[in-house]
């Protein structure tokens, strides 16, 4: 059985899947999603196709895009031919599920249920800083959602707790703007902790939208139910498995 994570603050389906209930084996042992990794393709088909029946599609209509940690939003109706290289996703279309992979990143997923228009965001540290949550609610706007009526959920995504950077991270956010600092605490041998999703619910509150939260889900501390970049960099593994997080109309 495929294990999924909702919000109620987003009134439309939607799911942020963990790795439970895949057919991978291995170091991607669960529901892999990702066509990037190294898992078989045939295997990360079987998954998304899973994915895709639990969100009400046809594989074809759960779409994914090449996420290059970009501040790109692209605006979709149906299946593509490709997958355009972006890091957000918006559609007013029925029928149409956005899939978001990550491995400690942060997917967001937007709804306006009054507009019915809906997005999804991959915000890494690079995303975040960069504007993507900020672009994705634009994208929403340009459809005619309205940002005092959009909620958007941040799922499970790395903690601050393990989220261990250097002084030229820290100094790379402050240097641009100081008031990121409050983004981060110290820790040991002058390097810092940052918080990740705190950053992603200030920018999304700072750009109007009407509703933010976090599922409040640490993807490094729970290798039962998820894949972590960082915890397989730190374990010496040669790949890592993707989480999905879709939404739909």
């Amino acid at each position: 059985m495929l294990e999924k994570i909702t919000s109620d603050a987003l009134p439309v389906p939607h799911g942020f899947f963990t790795r439970k209930g895949g057919a991978s084996s291995g170091i991607f042992a669960g529901l892999n999603c990702g066509p990037g990794s190294t898992d078989q393709a045939e295997v990360v088909a079987i998954n998304r196709a899973r994915v895709a029946d639990a969100m009400g599609v046809a594989p074809d209509h759960l779409l994914s895009i090449h996420q290059v940690h970009s501040a790109d939003v692209v605006t979709v109706s149906g299946p593509l031919a490709e997958r355009p290289r972006a890091d957000g996703m918006v559609t007013a279309t029925p029928g149409v599920a956005l899939g978001i992979l990550t491995a400690d990143c942060q997917p967001v997923l937007f709804a306006d249920p009054q507009a019915r228009v809906i997005g999804a965001a991959h915000a890494g540290w690079r995303g975040t800083r960069d504007g993507v949550l900020e672009a994705t609610v634009a994208a929403m706007e340009a459809l005619g959602a309205k940002r005092e009526n959009m909620a958007a959920v941040i799922g499970p995504t790395i903690s601050q707790t393990a989220y261990e950077v250097g002084p030229e991270f820290f100094e790379s956010f402050t240097d641009d703007d100081p008031e990121t600092a409050r983004f981060f605490i110290a820790g040991q041998d002058g390097r810092y902790m940052f918080d990740l999703p705190a950053m992603g619910l200030a920018r999304l509150r700072a750009a109007g939208v009407g509703h933010a939260e976090w599922t409040r889900h640490c993807t490094y501390r729970d290798s039962e139910r998820f894949f972590s970049f960082r915890r397989t960099t730190h374990a010496g593994e040669a790949d890592y498995g993707r989480l999905i997080s879709t939404i739909r109309l």
